[in-house]
């Protein structure tokens, strides 16, 4: 199994910001904040790229960055320099439902696998917390970074996750893309086809950012697997 990202040795940071949010910053009502206004932009038919489609993005999103370049550039403090394409998120220990998600980073104009997209990905654990994490770190324990091969794949194990205890949300993990030579952004939380909340009215509220988040699991030999694909964004100018 590959070595974990950021090991004993000490992480070499890939990403610097001026400006950390912490824990008492409010972190989690920020996380709920801009799932909510995902929901709310994709209903208001903000640009989106329908489910699988294979089309050229004709223009950037407006609101690509959202302004939150400081808060994303957080979710890279940690990760190593010499980041994998496969990675275990949560190991055998950790209580939950063993999981697999595997996909592709795909030019949003040709459809091609891109090699060297950095993506990140974090959710709750089996109780819907995400409360462990490192010490001053905005995410809890259960993240990790993949960056795509030269075929363009990615893929990490973890356990399921469970909602939100206020039940709020439907289980999901987040995922944030780092592209050689520009900024990050977030796209659309993975979530489980049929699963809690997971229904036709939150379908039709996403904005597809970064292709179609919503996956379909099967439990081949009792582990959950899923295939999540992403469709890299058009940049501005």
């Amino acid at each position: 199994m590959p070595e974990p990202i950021g090991s004993a040795s000490g992480p070499r940071h890939i990403f610097a910001c001026s400006r950390w949010p912490t824990i008492s910053q409010g972190w989690r009502e920020f996380m709920d904040d801009r799932a909510n206004r995902r929901l709310v932009l994709g209903g208001l038919g903000g640009l989106a790229l329908a489910p699988g489609a294979a089309q050229a993005q004709a223009t950037p999103r407006r609101d690509l960055y959202n302004g939150e370049l400081d808060y994303l550039a957080r979710e890279f403090s940690g990760a190593a320099t010499r980041i994998p394409s496969r990675i275990q998120i949560a190991g055998a220990p950790e209580p939950g439902e063993r999981m697999a998600i595997s996909g592709h980073a795909l030019s949003w104009r040709t459809g091609e696998p891109v090699p060297g997209v950095i993506i990140y990905a974090y959710h709750t654990d089996a109780t819907g917390s995400y409360d462990g994490g490192p010490a001053g770190t905005r995410h809890a324990r259960l993240r990790g970074w993949v960056r795509t091969g030269a075929d363009g794949a990615y893929s990490f194990t973890s356990i399921k996750p469970a909602p939100y205890p206020n039940r709020t949300m439907p289980a999901h993990i987040h995922l944030t893309v780092l592209e050689p030579g520009k900024p990050p952004y977030w796209i659309d939380d993975i979530v489980f086809d049929g699963e809690f909340r997971v229904d036709a009215a939150y379908k039709s509220k996403m904005e597809n950012r970064g292709g179609n988040g919503v996956t379909t699991l099967a439990r081949p030999d009792g582990v959950w697997t899923g295939v999540r694909d992403i469709r890299l964004e058009r940049h501005p100018a």
